[in-house]
């Protein structure tokens, strides 16, 4: 038996994507997830992501109550061109940060989580 031999990936093993990081792309299913949230809650805003060593680009959408999604986007353009057409306003989050209301809201989740335990 070789000591370092190759080292075979499991079905569930994170597979590196064509630009290097170890993130799945994006798909139809993420893009669906985000018109379905920006359409279905108020005062919606886009945080885009850059992307890292890990992870793919990302768009953060945050409603006016702090609930939040993050889908992976195929480009930052991309996901600014999304929030156009959504009419949703976009930032760049490595700019401007994260809304307070976002970090509300998981406090809030956070305690609910904890009154029921």
């Amino acid at each position: 038996m070789r000591m370092f031999g190759r080292r075979r990936r499991s079905a569930g093993s994170p597979q590196h994507s064509a630009t290097g990081t170890m993130d799945r792309a994006a798909e139809k299913v993420d893009r669906r997830h985000l018109e379905d949230f920006a359409s279905s809650r108020d005062g919606v805003e886009g945080f885009v992501e850059p992307r890292t060593t890990v992870t793919e680009t990302t768009l953060l959408l945050v409603a006016i109550d702090g609930e939040w999604t993050r889908r992976r986007v195929p480009s930052s353009q991309w996901a600014h061109d999304f929030c156009n057409k959504a009419g949703v306003p976009s930032y760049d989050a490595a700019v401007v940060g994260y809304p307070q209301r976002m970090r509300e809201y998981n406090r809030r989740q956070s305690q609910k989580k904890r009154d029921q335990a």
